[in-house]
């Protein structure tokens, strides 16, 4: 079996560092996981379109999404509906559960992709690289 290797695939440890690091962010160390994240974004964001920046800037963008998603949206659903009241409890868990494990799901994907040395575009929310 002849296995050709392009040049995309020299970037691949970046790549897999990358969705590695979405993945820490939202399952283990949120924040610190970010901050590595950004870091290693504007390091490498001038980069040539390449298998490691394209990962990059999807992981990027997609842990900026996640935030907006799991902070903002189910703070905007406590602070309209109340606090105390049990129906705000009854939407935020839902949301809350159905988006996390959602973005985990996607963030699995992205890690297999870049695993095996191929792209991938995060659904609705990823740029286009």
């Amino acid at each position: 079996m002849n296995v050709q290797k392009n040049a995309d695939n020299r970037d691949q440890p970046l790549a897999v560092v990358a969705e590695s690091l979405y993945l820490i962010n939202l399952l283990l160390f949120p924040g610190l996981a970010f901050l590595v994240l950004a870091w290693l974004y504007f390091k490498y964001e001038n980069h040539t379109l390449s298998l490691g920046s394209c990962h990059l800037r999807q992981t990027f963008s997609a842990s900026i999404w996640a935030g907006l998603l799991l902070i903002f949206v189910n703070a905007l659903i406590i602070l309209a509906m109340g606090y105390k009241t049990p129906y705000t409890w009854v939407i935020v868990i839902p949301n809350f559960i159905i988006c996390h494990s959602t973005l985990v799901l996607l963030g699995i994907f992205g890690l297999v992709r870049a695993l095996d040395g191929k792209s991938f575009k995060y659904p609705l929310i990823g740029p286009t690289c």
